[in-house]
């Protein structure tokens, strides 16, 4: 009975972060637009982003309803559990919610940041990081209501802690299918438009970033929601949901029966609160630098740290008063995330000196920078890497993995869930990056002063490091928490009588290891050439433009933006088809092949290789960004010299890294994990490997 009076506190959690996301919606929603064009210009963003997202959804539905009839199948001869075809289904629908409601609210708080602006740096800010904030908590109140009403419901009809959470691990599959599709899809978009906007405008005709004569500059700003908050959405909605679920998972494999399991959503439930609470410390004064902005959205990040880390304690040191350590292993979640995005901020920030060195590398042009980019981003994988590494043998120890091997697993499971138990803030800074960029190019659209234009400029920067650090979270958040599925991964396969041998030397198990290895690269090769094949459309459409539109250089008429927004749209649309589907297929085939060996060995293989190239393109491609920023603040000769126009070559080779393969490898690699609990099962009972074998016997 005490785990249905927790799953009730929890979902009540779930409402008063949602009712708070309300009242920040409506609260947006009430300030002012600023003038007509600027009212007009936003509502052509947002125009064209329902557009697309109603088309995606479209697409994706298909994609939903074969695998329910899939699942439905293996439902009716008993392979699964009559419930898991309707947790695949509203894992997926509640996970498109949640990119729905982020963009929504994104396109309405452009011009309005844009407003604010115009006012001071504090109201532009706040109103920016209102948005972020409906963002965040939609994504962490959807999330968690769907875990605890999925709790209550399953608690009525089944009995055992195991059954329940195998259970509850497969909405995750539709989670992260849905936020495969929408970060593909959204990525493709955004970066077709922003480099075929940049090649053509800034670098061929010399315009400025956002000049309203440039026809790709609506799909850009339309870009920024569909990609950077609508599948930044998504992707943190599973990540969020996996986390909690493998997590109760891993209590029930250890033993520790109901009260083990509801801990990782009442941490949650915690986080939310103390989300809701930092949000109130987030403000700026007029004038303030980028290190001034950035410390105003640490501290709320930090108080609701602090605020969630003392609750946990209360929590744990009740519920499980013979496992206190398992708080620790909570903590060691919160600062690895913590740690995490410090030094993403270190490595693309241009208050630091790589970015400041990788901009100075422009001096001897394209080629050089591209050069130290890359390098750059190889150079910042180490200290997230041995992070991760360092938490995850902390929460091991701490939570009593010498004396049990289980209660170890449970600890990092738990870890995952601390460090993202404040997702409704963390994620509120990083969707505030976009609404801040959509907010700079309204105001040179709008053609505002001077004075705006700097200040949206700031904020946009502030952005751009913040999306950095939200993706360096997001891809530490989901190695730790694809760490804990494939250990719920071979949990399932016991529970169902299989086999494992995962000796490394174990033929399965070897050649899974480089399938898995090899995946991430794979993908991300796809989704890069998505984006030029879309991009190079975008190019020759802005150039016929600019060469068939009479007046339109000298701004005497106005560009044709539907075109290019429909350009991108069929485009990422259709290329999105083949990343998405290699996230699914490939650990069906490996399964029917290989077998339940050469799965763990997959999946291992792509976690390690995918969280590695995940964090090198997001690093370098924040860098990129931010060292044109750099140069286009007055340093290494500004705006228009060669050196600026060599760091927008960077930041256009950075914009598909950073975009669209970089933080879609991270839904990769827990697809992957998901995919395969679900057909645990099919690998049980059949495969090729010991088929063979068993005839050369």
């Amino acid at each position: 009975m005490a785990e249905t009076y927790a799953a009730i506190f929890v979902v009540l959690a779930a409402a008063v972060g949602l009712a708070f996301a309300i009242y920040k919606f409506y609260w947006v929603k009430k300030m002012p637009e600023g003038t007509d064009l600027m009212a007009s210009i936003s509502a052509k963003i947002r125009k064209g982003a329902m557009a697309y997202l109603k088309r995606q959804y479209k697409t994706v539905s298909v994609f939903f309803i074969v695998m329910l009839v899939i699942l439905g199948i293996m439902a009716a001869f008993g392979v699964l559990s009559p419930f898991v075809p309707f947790a695949f289904l509203s894992g997926g629908f509640f996970s498109g919610l949640s990119g729905f409601v982020g963009m929504k609210i994104a396109t309405y708080a452009n011009s309005r940041t844009a407003e604010g602006a115009r006012q001071g740096l504090n109201k532009g800010l706040k109103i920016a990081f209102s948005s972020g904030t409906v963002m965040g908590l939609t994504v962490v109140g959807l999330g968690l209501l769907d875990i605890g009403i999925w709790f209550l419901i399953l608690n009525a009809f089944l009995t055992d802690p195991v059954e329940i959470t195998s259970t509850m691990l497969t909405f995750g599959m539709g989670a992260s299918s849905m936020a495969l599709f929408a970060r593909v899809g959204g990525g493709i978009f955004t970066k077709a438009a922003d480099v075929g906007a940049d090649l053509v405008g800034k670098v061929e005709a010399g315009i400025p970033e956002d000049d309203p004569r440039n026809p790709a500059v609506i799909a850009d700003n339309v870009g920024d929601n569909v990609g950077d908050v609508a599948g930044m959405g998504a992707d943190l909605y599973e990540s969020y949901v996996g986390s909690v679920v493998s997590a109760a998972a891993l209590a029930a494999a250890a033993g520790l029966g109901m009260t083990g399991v509801v801990i990782p959503m009442i941490i949650a439930a915690i986080g939310i609160v103390a989300s809701i609470i930092g949000t109130f410390f987030v403000s700026t004064k007029e004038g303030a630098t980028q290190k001034d902005l950035l410390g105003s959205l640490r501290k709320g990040t930090y108080i609701s740290s602090i605020l969630s880390a003392v609750g946990s304690a209360a929590l744990i040191y009740i519920l499980l008063p013979e496992h206190t350590g398992v708080f620790w292993a909570v903590v060691s979640g919160l600062l690895a995330g913590v740690l995490i995005g410090f030094f993403t901020e270190y490595y693309t920030s241009d208050s630091y000196n790589p970015t400041k060195r990788l901009a100075g590398s422009s001096e001897t042009g394209s080629a050089t920078i591209i050069i130290d980019g890359l390098a750059l981003g190889m150079n910042s994988t180490a200290i997230p890497v041995i992070i991760i590494a360092l938490s995850v043998l902390f929460s091991y120890f701490i939570s009593g993995g010498a004396g049990s091997f289980a209660m170890g697993l449970y600890g990092i499971g738990v870890s995952a869930v601390g460090m993202l138990s404040t997702l409704g803030i963390t994620l509120a800074t990083d969707a505030y990056g976009p609404v801040a960029d959509n907010a700079g190019g309204i105001a040179e659209m709008a053609g505002l002063d001077k004075e705006v234009r700097e200040r949206t400029d700031a904020l946009d920067s502030l952005g751009n490091t913040t999306a950095a650090t939200g993706k360096g979270f997001a891809i530490g958040s989901a190695a730790l928490t694809a760490l804990a599925l494939i250990v719920s991964y071979t949990d399932k396969v016991k529970l169902l009588g299989g086999t494992l041998d995962l000796s490394i030397t174990n033929t399965p198990v070897l050649i899974g290891l480089f399938i898995g290895a090899m995946l991430p690269f794979l993908f991300s090769a796809f989704t890069m050439q998505a984006v030029g094949r879309a991009a190079h459309k975008i190019v020759i459409e802005v150039r016929r433009q600019f060469k068939e539109i009479t007046g339109l250089m000298q701004g005497e008429a106005e560009a044709d933006y539907e075109t290019c927004v429909d350009i991108c749209t069929r485009s990422s649309l259709k290329e999105m088809i083949i990343p998405a589907a290699l996230g699914i297929i490939a650990p069906i085939a490996v399964a029917l092949v290989l077998g339940v060996n050469g799965v763990v060995g997959m999946l291992a293989g792509a976690l390690i290789t995918g969280f590695a190239i995940a964090i090198m393109m997001a690093n370098s491609g924040g860098a990129w960004d931010n060292a044109k920023k750099y140069i286009e603040s007055g340093n290494f000769g500004g705006k228009g010299s060669d050196n600026h126009k060599a760091a927008v070559v960077g930041d256009t080779v950075g914009d598909p890294f950073k975009d669209t393969a970089g933080p879609s490898v991270n839904i990769l690699i827990k697809l992957l994990s998901m995919v395969s609990i679900v057909f645990a099962g099919v690998a049980v009972k059949f495969n090729l490997f010991d088929i063979i074998a068993n005839l050369f016997k």
